[in-house]
């Protein structure tokens, strides 16, 4: 499936300036239909896998309770 400039900024949240310069520096695969620029959507498949497992890694770490501190004394 292919997206436009637009589009494809509200798929990945971005801004559509950082797409199109994405695009000029051949970061983004994309090609030129003649009236508009095509981004095909599958080429973000592993990007957001990955970003996928970072926030669940993240929230479980975030998550983790914080272990007491061996150094303190019961003064007690």
């Amino acid at each position: 499936m292919y997206l436009t400039i637009k589009e494809t900024a509200e798929f990945l949240s971005v801004p559509e300036t950082y797409v199109e310069k994405m695009v000029q520096n051949n970061q983004i695969r994309a090609i030129h239909d003649g009236e508009q620029i095509l981004i095909n959507k599958e080429q973000f498949n592993t990007h957001l896998k990955q970003m996928e497992k970072y926030k669940e890694l993240i929230e479980e770490v975030l998550n983790e309770p914080i272990p007491e501190d061996l150094d303190i004394k019961d003064e007690d």
